[in-house]
């Protein structure tokens, strides 16, 4: 495998679609699946993580050829997609084995981890026997609906080193969700964050196809325009300048974009300038005309309709809740 990566676009766009991406949503559980038993979820509207701490099995997701499932491999299954897991007996995987329906509403909010069982579940039976696996669902995304994986058609599977980060930040995540201290979701989004950039490190020079399944990042003069919207989102971007900016002509660059990042490029910027007047808002250094005039807005109704639409309430509302509970997150629609 190559060691250094193949930059789909300007190392510097990329650099700014990284820096620029959201975690949200992040819910993890810890998974123990015995021989002869099969563990399986029912499908969820956000992107799934899965990391094999030990054991083998497999992992089926939607009507997929399994995946084998060897220690420290890392899977992203596609959202709106079931899945299950399953350990094999001696004899081999079980035609009809146990079954254990995971019964977990990821949307709740939890004081501790979800500790999802099938089988015994007191690993008497050693680590090559059981297996067991962090799991759990995210959002990655720069918009209400600009989510990088939401488009993902096939589970992305990398096996990683033992030595490496990757199992250490993600059971320091399982940590911070079970303390619940100040800040908790904002350092879990952070870890989660830290494997999701250590992910796509590992797809820009991996010898399968991953990055093509994202197709933000497939789509190199896209991922150009969405990166200058990203860097300057306040910036008086248009289609004809954006088009012409990549050597797309008007049509096809719309068509584009849109298949690409699953809305037009007014609305993505849209979303790109609600995200960053709310980041302004809540940094509290601004006033509200200030903060509309940053993100593009020269009238303040325009800008105060904008915020509602996408915030649900006023952007007033918005810095005085900010204030109040500094880490509970964005009110924003979709979320």
């Amino acid at each position: 495998m190559s060691t250094h990566p193949k930059f789909p676009i300007a190392r510097s766009e990329l650099e700014v679609l990284i820096a620029k991406l959201e975690v949200h949503m992040v819910r993890l559980a810890e998974c123990l699946v015995s021989p002869g038993w099969r563990l399986c979820f029912a499908a969820m509207e956000m992107p799934a993580i899965h990391y094999n701490l030990t054991g083998r099995g497999q992992l089926t997701v939607g009507d997929t050829p399994a995946i084998p499932l060897a220690p420290h491999t890392l899977v992203i299954a596609p959202a709106g997609q079931p899945f299950c897991i399953d350990v094999a007996t001696e004899q081999g995987i079980a035609v009809a084995p146990k079954v254990v329906e995971a019964r977990w509403q990821p949307q709740d909010d939890s004081a501790a981890v979800k500790r999802l069982v099938a089988g015994r579940g007191d690993d008497e039976d050693g680590d090559d026997a059981n297996v067991t696996l962090i799991c759990g669902y995210f959002r990655a995304s720069y918009g209400t609906s600009i989510d990088l994986f939401a488009a993902l058609p096939l589970p992305i599977v990398e096996r990683f080193e033992p030595a490496g980060d990757m199992e250490s930040r993600l059971r320091e995540a399982l940590v911070e969700i079970n303390a619940q201290q100040l800040g908790a979701r904002a350092m879990t989004a952070t870890l989660l964050k830290q494997v999701l950039v250590t992910l796509l490190r590992r797809i820009l020079v991996s010898a399968d196809s991953w990055l093509e399944q994202l197709s933000m990042l497939s789509d190199p003069q896209i991922a150009r325009a969405f990166a200058a919207m990203l860097a300057q989102p306040g910036a008086p971007h248009s289609i004809s300048a954006l088009s012409q900016t990549v050597g797309l002509g008007r049509s096809t660059f719309m068509a584009r974009f849109t298949a690409a990042l699953g809305c037009s490029p007014m609305a993505a910027l849209r979303q790109l300038r609600m995200r960053e007047a709310a980041r302004l808002l809540a940094a509290d250094n601004l006033s509200v005309e200030q903060v509309a005039y940053a993100v593009g807005y020269a009238s303040r109704s325009s800008f105060f309709r904008a915020f509602r639409d996408a915030y649900i309430q006023d952007p007033l509302a918005y810095r005085s809740a900010a204030r109040r509970w500094p880490n509970e997150g964005s009110g924003e629609r979709g979320l």
